[in-house]
């Protein structure tokens, strides 16, 4: 079995036929269907189905129960399921690029190179600069745990199109709010942690993992919460820096928070970065008139990667 055609970041549909993308959890399964109505995305399905060990069978009902039949059906890897590496473009030709990554890559995994599973996302150098990118994500994750999701799905009768990642998955949301020829910082929380990208133009320049939860944000205990809070600012202010660095042509026009409203991010991170920071309003960006439950900040953070997953567009594949 092929298994790099299921670990696929660019083999995107088109924008009339939708997605149903299905995201494990700890605590469940996310289940989110969006079309495109012209330009604009529209949320036709998202919910939550309890459940504390996701089996073949737990999702086997889930099928049934919300009748997901006739379905491109995505899923996201977990965050600990796959590596996502910057590394530097190689000079080699297009056809080559996945063979040469390999060879970069191959001491950087736990596991043979032959058994991986490597996807490349770009990273474009600006208008001004080289056509080849000076540098790239790699990402990986063992054929292993490719072959055992496929397999999870396929006992349930569901047939998977793709496997993506949560990064891409953020990506797809942060498109809709982009200013053209400026970055825009996504910065999410769930019960799995933080991720900060940010993207220009519909591409992904940064992805960082921000290794606090939401549980760790709102613990009891004030001074500890306070410490993960003076963690979150730090590791943002650190990205937003690294990022000037590197992509000095590139400014950002603000940030954006998708975390429990209750947490206060917003204000925190808004009195220190020196841009602008908002709170993601998804109202703005898709129709979610169909979903009412996307007006809870708390569901729609949780639920945001399946969103995501669910958003994906056609763009040409390596």
């Amino acid at each position: 079995m092929d298994f790099a055609k299921f670990l696929s970041l660019f083999q995107r549909g088109s924008r009339e036929a939708g997605w149903t993308a299905l995201t494990l959890g700890n605590k469940g399964v996310y289940v989110a269907q969006a079309k495109y109505v012209g330009m604009r995305p529209q949320v036709t399905r998202c919910t939550f189905f309890s459940s504390n060990e996701v089996t073949s069978s737990v999702l086997e009902k889930i099928r049934k129960e919300a009748q997901l039949e006739n379905a491109r059906f995505t899923t996201l890897l977990a965050p600990n399921e796959y590596q996502m590496m910057m590394v530097e473009a190689p000079n080699v030709p297009v056809d080559e690029l996945k063979t040469a990554i390999r060879w970069k890559i191959k001491d950087s995994l736990n596991y043979h190179v032959d058994d991986a599973t490597i996807d490349v996302l770009q990273i474009p150098v600006g208008k001004y600069g080289s056509e080849r990118p000076q540098s790239l994500y790699a990402v990986a994750a063992s054929n292993e745990t490719v072959r055992k999701r496929i397999a999870l799905f396929e006992k349930a009768r569901i047939d998977l199109s793709v496997i993506d990642i949560s990064e891409t998955a953020q990506r797809n949301i942060a498109t809709l709010y982009e200013t053209e020829g400026r970055g825009l910082a996504l910065l999410s929380f769930n019960e799995g942690g933080g991720l900060l990208t940010i993207t220009s133009d519909g591409e992904l320049f940064l992805a960082r993992r921000v290794e606090i939860t939401v549980g760790q944000l709102s613990d009891a205990d004030e001074m500890l919460r306070q410490q993960y809070r003076d963690r979150v600012e730090l590791e943002v202010q650190r990205s937003l820096d690294y990022f000037d660095r590197q992509f000095h042509h590139i400014s950002i026009s603000r940030m954006l928070v998708s975390a429990p409203e209750e947490l206060g991010l917003v204000g925190l991170l808004g009195g220190s970065l020196g841009i602008p920071v908002e709170a993601l309003d998804l109202t703005q960006g898709m129709d979610i008139v169909g979903v009412p439950e996307l007006a809870d900040s708390e569901f729609a953070s949780y639920a945001l990667h399946a969103l995501g997953a669910a958003l994906r567009l056609e763009k040409k594949a390596l």
